[in-house]
């Protein structure tokens, strides 16, 4: 406990990291990207049931009063999407609650920005440019795989048609140690199957995107009708580990809050806190918000990678243990 008032980063990976944030706000500002600043607390939370949102404790004891820590910029960064401001990004620190471990922390550090008038494949192509000019390393090459393929072609399954209890075998079969106590919906089957079976091979020494994914998890992204209804979104894997997550985003008021109160139920359903949906958000979706494709990148897990961590505390000043 002695040493704990010292930093748990070296000194040259904090000035790492202080090159890094210059370069990205540079091919930024070259690009005609606007930075901006939203504010950290929020009346409003997260309805993910995948997200646990930290609250402020007010005098109000009401599950559904006081302020909230963000979890992310996006809402009030769309916010100024639908008031005209055009291409926006920012760097800020962001909370989610009972998240800790090797590669999560409850507070951490993201880079988040929106393109109107950028498809889905364009987005992936500046991703991959941010990536590159942050990591320093120009070579990285990129593939892109489609969610489905990706199951189909690694386990033999196909996430479309596959039933919970067909999965529940895969997952038996492969074997994922301790799958056999797991009772889980079909997203918990695919999402357990992605991380601990198809995860560790993606981007081995170059950016794969892995696209178009069910529509159950479309999160806040658009549906596009294919051979099956997919769900327009992206992760961006690099060297086993998952940097980002972006969207075709969603602009129908309607179909958003559809969304939050589905949230809403299964949160209810799980016995998780209730949270206020963004009503504000709501508001500005049907005001008009332009077609826009956006994306949040981890920027401490890159920071990781730039400097071969094994630990996220290895590029964090001061970890929540010493803070």
């Amino acid at each position: 406990m002695a040493d704990y008032w010292r930093p748990s980063a070296a000194l040259a990976v904090l000035s790492r990291r202080a090159r890094m944030f210059a370069a990205i706000r540079a091919l930024f500002a070259d690009r005609g990207v606007l930075e901006v600043e939203t504010p950290v607390l929020s009346r409003h939370a997260t309805t993910d049931p995948a997200l646990a949102s930290l609250r402020l404790a007010t005098a109000d004891p009401a599950p559904t009063s006081g302020l909230y820590l963000q979890t992310s910029p996006e809402f009030p960064m769309k916010r100024l999407l639908a008031a005209g401001c055009g291409p926006i990004y920012q760097i800020c620190k962001v909370f989610r609650d009972d998240e800790r471990g090797r590669r999560h922390h409850p507070e951490f550090t993201l880079l988040e920005w929106y393109r109107p008038g950028f498809t889905l494949q364009a987005l992936m192509l500046e991703v991959a440019d941010v990536v590159r000019t942050a990591l320093q390393r120009p070579e990285l090459e990129v593939e892109f795989v489609r969610y489905r393929d990706l199951f189909r072609g690694a386990l033999q399954v196909d996430p479309w048609e596959a039933t919970p209890e067909a999965l529940r075998a895969v997952a038996l079969a492969v074997p994922v140690p301790g799958s056999e106590h797991l009772q889980l919906d079909r997203d918990g089957w695919l999402d357990l199957l992605m991380s601990q079976c198809l995860e560790p091979g993606l981007g081995r020494e170059r950016l794969t995107f892995v696209h178009d994914y069910p529509p159950s998890q479309a999160a806040l992204a658009r549906l596009r009708q294919d051979e099956v209804p997919v769900a327009e979104r992206f992760e961006l894997y690099l060297q086993g580990m998952e940097l980002a997550n972006g969207f075709h985003e969603l602009s129908d008021a309607a179909e958003q809050r559809r969304r939050f109160e589905q949230d809403l139920a299964t949160r209810r359903e799980r016995g998780q806190p209730e949270v206020p949906m963004d009503v504000e958000l709501l508001a500005a979706l049907a005001a008009g918000l332009p077609d826009s494709a956006g994306v949040a990148l981890g920027l401490d897990r890159l920071l990781m990678l730039a400097v071969g961590a094994g630990h996220i505390d290895e590029v964090m000043a001061f970890p929540v243990e010493r803070a």
